[in-house]
């Protein structure tokens, strides 16, 4: 008989499964450390989960571009809305298009959420639009000058100063600015006082904008209306600031109100467009100590931001200002000095919040439609909590199955099953816990359904290997080699029975959206986990149990009992070396 080849394990070789089972354990031991130590211990939740808003947005377009609602513009939309939500720090948060005009937006409860709610749901496009008056945001009596005071941006603090100063944002030129763009600009202060006497009044008639002429007579009137309407504005309440320039197109002077509600304004046409914003975003001064917004316009952008600001920077405040409007509102009306071109930042008092909210209105707020909320419901997470109560007892009582099919056919085997299934669960909460901070995943409800139909994928695993190992025992071998005889055919069969698992789950996964992806990512991520535990820790568990007397003995309570399993006798044992025949007949 030929030796076997050296560097060659033999069919029945053990390896060395205590090496294994320890490296398994350690890594095991770090996973849940790390867990422990980014002080994420458990799985973020889902808004079916955790309770939040959803909202339903649908697409609108300007008349005779009824064409421009189509997939490319909606996947671009739901791109923006997604980049604008994330931007905002707001988790979990779900973007999905619902038909070929609905965008369904879910957004779990949290301290951004309704942050979030605001600037997803404020969908029309982004302007920048040159300053011709600005008030204080509550209704304003008639006075002789056309123009009010700068102070009365801010208005009259609680014990009635009205020359209280504060300031709003001013436009700095950004540090990699062209020298041509380089400029310096004041915040907007309300001093209380008025034009220097003496001093020529800049300030265009409304319906104008800086370096043009009066409207005709014949524009009077509605130049009029326009003025009457900005007087009786009252921007205090959500519901004036969504009508204010409602309906309005860029090429119209409006009355708006900032979003707090605290100024409104009359503005002329728009000069940019939000789309001629390359990328903007919020970062510290190291200089200054205070937190600024730096923007990069495109080569187009750039030509027409230089054009505007030149001649802004030739007036007198407030009309040397151009706001940022976002759905008409003012996000912020910074102040210019000189000519800008390129790139240019935005400085003031800002705070971390505030500047990331604008830089996230300048990145992402050029959508190229225009959507309106045609529902917003506002979710509970009592009814999530129900569906998952009910749930879990139902994974609870087909686990209790499982393990009382396992006791009742495979007895002592049942105890390396279990041990097994408790090492993957422990292993799927780990990597769900760590997987949330990583890669924003959420555990929804359909989530745990594909891990509660991960447990059947798992003992289907382990009844492949018992039923291999018994089929040896049938043959006539002893426990050991048939431990380790069994394991090749057992182990080509799980690999194929989980790879279809597995492909069946990424085909879903990329095929559908929403709520069902959770579902497909789980039963994929078990999947996996599925070989990782049989591989590095049953089949070396089951080597180990194989050396102890209980199971190796065939005891009637180990599942593995040769009498009953119906095993041939005499039992087949490990070959012996014996001495050559002396009889010449016996050869």
């Amino acid at each position: 008989m030929a030796a076997p080849k050296k560097g060659r394990r033999p069919a029945g070789a053990q390896g060395r499964p205590g090496r294994t089972l320890v490296l398994f354990l350690i890594a095991m031991v770090a996973l849940a450390g790390g867990m422990f130590a980014s002080g994420h211990t458990t799985p973020r939740l889902g808004i079916d989960l955790a309770g939040g808003t959803s909202i339903t947005l649908k697409a609108k377009a300007e008349p005779g571009q009824e064409k421009a609602i189509n997939k490319a513009n909606m996947d671009t939309a739901v791109s923006i809305m997604n980049r604008r939500v994330n931007g905002l720090g707001v988790s979990e948060a779900e973007v999905q298009t619902q038909g070929d005009r609905n965008i369904i937006v879910n957004i779990p409860k949290g301290t951004n959420s309704e942050q979030a709610r605001q600037q997803v749901g404020t969908t029309a496009k982004l302007y920048f639009r040159p300053v011709l008056t600005v008030a204080a945001g509550t209704p304003t009596k008639p006075a002789p000058s056309t123009t009010p005071s700068p102070s009365a941006s801010k208005g009259a603090d609680k014990n009635g100063d009205k020359n209280k100063p504060s300031s709003t944002p001013s436009a700095k030129p950004s540090s990699n600015a062209t020298p041509q763009g380089r400029a310096v600009t004041d915040a907007l202060k309300a001093d209380g006082k008025p034009n220097p006497k003496g001093t020529p009044s800049t300030t265009p008639k409304p319906g104008t904008t800086p370096g043009t002429t009066p409207p005709p007579a014949n524009e009077a009137a509605a130049v009029a209306k326009l003025q009457k309407d900005f007087e009786s504005l009252d921007c205090s309440t959500k519901e004036s600031r969504a009508k204010a320039g409602f309906g309005s197109k860029a090429t119209d002077t409006i009355a708006s109100c900032s979003q707090t509600g605290d100024a409104k304004y009359i503005l002329g046409p728009a000069e940019v467009d939000g789309t001629d914003v390359k990328k903007a975003k919020a970062v510290i001064d190291q200089q200054r100590g205070m937190w600024i917004v730096q923007m990069d316009f495109t080569g187009k952008g750039s030509k027409k931001f230089q054009s505007i600001t030149g001649k802004l920077s030739k007036q007198q405040s407030p009309q040397n200002q151009f706001a940022i409007a976002l759905d008409n509102q003012v996000v912020s009306a910074p102040s210019v000095s000189q000519t800008l071109s390129g790139s240019a930042e935005i400085s003031g008092s800002f705070n971390q919040r505030s500047a990331t909210d604008l830089a996230n209105v300048l990145s992402y707020g050029a959508l190229p439609l225009s959507f309106e909320e045609q529902s917003v419901t506002t979710v509970t997470a009592a009814l999530g909590a129900d569906q998952l109560h009910a749930g879990l007892i139902a994974g609870a009582i087909g686990l209790a199955l499982v393990i009382i099919y396992l006791v009742l056919y495979y007895r002592g085997l049942a105890l390396v099953a279990i041990l097994s299934l408790v090492v993957s669960a422990i292993l799927t909460y780990v990597i769900m816990a760590l997987l949330g901070p990583a890669i924003n995943f959420a555990l929804n409800l359909p989530a745990v359904c594909g891990a509660i139909v991960a447990i059947g994928i798992t003992a289907d695993s382990f009844i492949v290997y018992f039923e291999r190992i018994r089929d040896e025992i049938r043959e006539g071998r002893t426990l050991r080699p048939a431990v380790e005889r069994a394991w090749p055919r057992a182990r080509r069969t799980i690999m194929v029975s989980d790879f279809v698992s597995f492909l069946a789950a990424a085909v879903l996964f990329i095929v559908t959206v929403g709520k069902v992806q959770g579902f497909a990512f789980t039963l994929g991520l078990t999947t996996l986990l599925d070989i990782v535990v049989v591989f590095l820790f049953t089949k070396p568990v089951m080597t180990l149990l194989a050396r102890k007397k209980f199971f190796a003995s065939g005891h009637s309570w180990s599942g593995l009992d040769p009498q009953r399993l119906g095993a041939k006798p005499p039992l087949r044992r490990s070959r012996r070396t014996t001495s050559a025949p002396t009889d010449p007949k016996e050869a």
